[in-house]
Parts: C-alpha cells; sequence; structure tokens
C-alpha cells in the first residue's frame, strides 16, 4: 500500500493512495488552515469507524442477517500533551434491519474489534477501545 501526499498550500495537503483516490487535508485556521478539508487525525478516526464499520456490515450479511444500515458513532479523546494520541475510542453502532439477533449484532463487534480491522487493533495499541450498540427494527 502507497500513498502520496502533496503540500497544496498554507497548511493544505491532498492525500492520495493507491485507489486514486484523494482526499483534502487542511489543518485549523489557528495554525492558518481554511477548513478546506478533514484534519489528518480526524481521518485516522473516520478510517478506522470505515474499518470496523466494513468487518460488522460483512460479518452480519455473512452471519444471514437482514441488516438495512449500520452506522458507527465514534468519539475520541486525545492525549493533552505532544505526541497527542488518542488515548480513549468509544464506537457506539446503530445496526438496522429486521429480526436482527442481537447476539449476532454482539459478536460480529467483537470479531472486528480483535481479528479483523486492523486499524482497530493498530489504534488499540496506545487508546483504550470500547463499543456498544443498538438494534433499530425495520429499517
Amino acid at each position: 500500500m502507497k500513498a502520496t501526499i502533496k503540500w497544496t498550500g498554507d497548511v493544505s495537503f491532498a492525500g492520495t493512495a493507491d485507489s486514486g483516490q484523494t482526499v483534502i487535508m487542511d489543518g485549523a485556521p489557528e495554525y492558518g488552515g481554511q477548513n478546506k478539508g478533514a484534519r489528518p487525525m480526524e481521518l485516522v478516526l473516520i478510517g478506522m469507524g470505515g474499518c470496523t464499520a466494513f468487518d460488522v456490515v460483512h460479518i452480519l450479511r455473512k452471519s444471514r442477517q437482514e441488516i438495512a444500515g449500520c452506522v458507527a458513532e465514534v468519539e475520541a479523546q486525545r492525549a493533552e500533551t505532544d505526541p497527542k494520541v488518542f488515548t480513549h475510542i468509544h464506537i457506539h453502532f446503530v445496526v438496522s434491519g429486521r429480526n436482527l439477533d442481537a447476539k449476532k449484532v454482539e459478536h460480529a463487534i467483537e470479531l472486528s474489534a480483535t481479528k479483523y480491522c486492523s486499524a482497530s487493533i493498530m489504534l488499540g495499541k496506545t487508546a483504550k477501545i470500547t463499543h456498544d450498540f443498538e438494534i433499530v427494527e425495520g429499517k
């Protein structure tokens, strides 16, 4: 896997991955940014959320659950001093569908957290990661 990050002026950067997709990153206004893109650490959090949500959906589909939606709401705290690593991350999953089995949802989340989600497992080296979920019937 490769990525190229190009400075585009001020404190803005364009990052392009092997897939050819580009994301814009920009710093906070107090550091010279103009809010033209996400902060790099926001992208780390979004990436982790996407990784674990992907796993949960994939596992539930393989478990023949009638899943219609999955939202991962991710909230994180960072260290006060540099390097300001994530110290705690909480993921609240909102899984919707028909006749979803809560035990299967819980198991899918656990498998993602402990076996499949590379991003979560990597971030778990510095942060305590917790999860919970709710099921919304019929969507």
